[in-house]
């Protein structure tokens, strides 16, 4: 029985499917793209816009009707609409390709505490998962592990690469922390009380972050004889050099995460989650603590919520001040591709549409660090973009005509795309 479990891995890992997944050539000549509508990822809209590029920069971003030579080849986009490529933070994409074969999913490595281990060297540019991204437009993404107390070091990467040398952008750009819950859910499956009980030990494991925080910031300022990887990985945390996300969701959870934290030596804290964050938002704008909010596509985690509080979780947020962006780290890797729609869902949920844009294009390159080159279309700035035929937030317009990264003009082609063309023509002609 053995051998044929193996031999049906073995076939489903070497299977290449109908597409093979080929990056782009660097940009070769100026490209415009003239007569769309460009939403700039800054609150900002530009009605028949012209965006020029070369060797991978933003040239001109602008109106159409200015009197500039367009130059290289140039692009009728007339009705149609131009964004910044969406970045999605906080995923396992490339770490995991097929959830039951162990062999295959690299995003939780043994150990409690382990900032040392790194996802990016782990992370595979050809997966299927991550080339099926790019049909919707997300064009980057925060590759992070999970699992434990410290799960490891994250890097940012753009989805059209040979390996992950290619594909970064940030290397180890931020470590991952799940801070401790004071409440546990019953375990039903053991016969337990499936109802919320607190935690006793959540003192301890507070603690245990507490003294290895102290720990490592000791070891930072020593000239010890020997290595410790893992307390060497969490010196950019102290310099600033590098964020520490932090992933709670309770009231009382992140105010302590956020106190002992900064009171342990950590420079920048990004809350991943924050799912009761609205009740304490002053406590958050107070810390300069952004957010990245998980998605709207969910039901309410508690009896006494709001039903549509995860829907309008975002906008709340917004409307208190905060730095918000949108991440889906609770959902599967192959639904980050629905970004762009929890955007749209809280944008129906009263947020202004540019403005929901925003936590899934210039919100979350600030969070992550990278708005000096991505998130938004301004001169410059990396010619990461696309253009959609309809409203990119809508699944109805979220409909691809060009993409590029860095100027490079990708393939729109997935091993999703081609199925669907071979499987749809199928019938043709059959009666």
């Amino acid at each position: 029985m053995k051998k044929y479990i193996y031999i049906l891995t073995a076939l489903v890992l070497s299977y290449t499917g109908t597409a093979q997944q080929t990056p782009a050539a660097k940009q070769s000549e100026a490209i415009a793209i003239e007569g769309a509508t460009a939403h700039l990822g800054n609150g900002e809209v530009i009605e028949n816009a012209l965006v020029m590029f070369e060797d991978g920069k933003l040239t001109f971003v602008g109106s159409a009707n200015t009197k500039i030579a367009r130059a290289g080849n140039v692009i009728n986009a007339s009705g149609k609409h131009i964004y910044p490529g969406f970045i999605a933070p906080a995923k396992t994409l490339g770490l995991v390709e097929i959830n039951a074969v162990r062999a295959s999913d690299d995003a939780d490595e043994i150990g409690d505490i382990i900032p040392h281990v790194r996802s990016l060297i782990a992370y595979n540019a050809e997966s299927k998962v991550v080339e099926s991204m790019r049909p919707n437009g997300v064009l980057i993404g925060q590759i992070a592990p999970e699992g434990g107390r410290i799960s490891g070091t994250s890097s940012i990467v753009q989805f059209d690469a040979w390996n992950w040398e290619d594909a970064a952008i940030k290397v180890d750009d931020g470590i991952h922390l799940n801070w401790p819950n004071s409440f546990k859910q019953g375990r039903w499956w053991t016969g337990e009380d499936p109802g919320y009980k607190p935690n006793k030990a959540y003192a301890e494991q507070t603690e245990a972050v507490i003294t290895f925080m102290a720990n490592a910031l000791a070891y930072g300022k020593s000239t010890p004889k020997e290595v410790n990887p893992a307390f060497a990985a969490m010196q950019g945390i102290f310099d600033g050099t590098q964020k520490l996300y932090v992933y709670a969701d309770g009231e009382r959870e992140i105010i302590d995460a956020v106190n002992t934290l900064k009171a342990n030596g950590a420079e920048e804290v990004v809350l991943v989650g924050g799912y009761h964050a609205y009740k304490i938002t002053d406590f958050l704008k107070k810390n300069n603590i952004p957010v990245l909010v998980q998605f709207t596509h969910n039901l309410p985690k508690f009896d006494d919520d709001d039903y549509d509080l995860p829907y309008k979780l975002p906008k709340l947020l917004v409307d208190a001040g905060l730095l918000v962006g949108l991440q889906n780290r609770d959902a599967s890797n192959f639904q980050t591709r629905n970004l762009p729609f929890y955007a749209g869902q809280v944008g129906q949920q009263g947020l202004d549409k540019e403005k929901a844009l925003q936590l899934i294009t210039g919100n979350n390159a600030k969070i992550l660090g990278i708005d000096d080159a991505y998130g938004t279309l301004e001169v410059g700035k990396s010619a990461t973009l696309f253009v959609s035929k309809g409203d990119a937030l809508d699944m109805r317009g979220n409909q691809l005509t060009h993409a590029f990264i860095d100027g490079r003009m990708l393939s729109l082609e997935t091993h999703q795309t081609a199925l669907w063309k071979r499987y749809s023509e199928k019938y043709e002609g059959k009666k």
